[in-house]
């Protein structure tokens, strides 16, 4: 089993949620390819929708990857991005900062956002299981 963290703003995770279903780095076929069945992610939002401006900065998803291969979807006639289907817990939105000094994949706490750049990795199991007790699964 491994964890997985994606970036998303809260908008399109919600979305995302909603249809139970993971899709990430702009629709990118390879880092899902990556996840397995049994595996989990934890979608963090540095914002509230997509291409503004408008601070989020928590912890919005979580769920664990269901069976089957990675499919792509029809969004518009120009985008078709892929996506993995994923059961989601119920919890609630948890800020990062109160858990910056404790997450191990941020090792410089000044500039605590730099793993983020990369839409997914993999985090350890520690840190997933911080995260989630900080959701509160409902």
């Amino acid at each position: 089993m491994r964890y997985w963290m994606a970036v998303a703003s809260r908008e399109h995770v919600q979305k995302g949620v909603a249809e139970g279903i993971a899709q990430v780095c702009h629709g990118k076929a390879a880092p899902l390819k990556r996840m397995k069945p049994g595996d989990w992610i934890i979608y963090y939002s540095s914002k509230e929708r997509f291409r503004e401006e408008s601070p989020c900065r928590k912890f919005t998803a979580m769920g664990e990857i269901l069976p089957g291969e990675v499919y792509s979807f029809r969004m518009s006639e120009d985008f078709i991005p892929w996506r993995r289907d994923v059961r989601f817990l119920a919890v609630k939105e948890a800020a990062i900062e109160p858990m910056l000094n404790d997450l191990s994949f941020i090792q410089n706490k000044r500039h605590w956002g730099y793993p983020f750049r990369c839409g997914l990795f993999e985090i350890c199991e520690s840190d997933f299981c911080l995260i989630k007790e900080r959701m509160e699964v409902i």
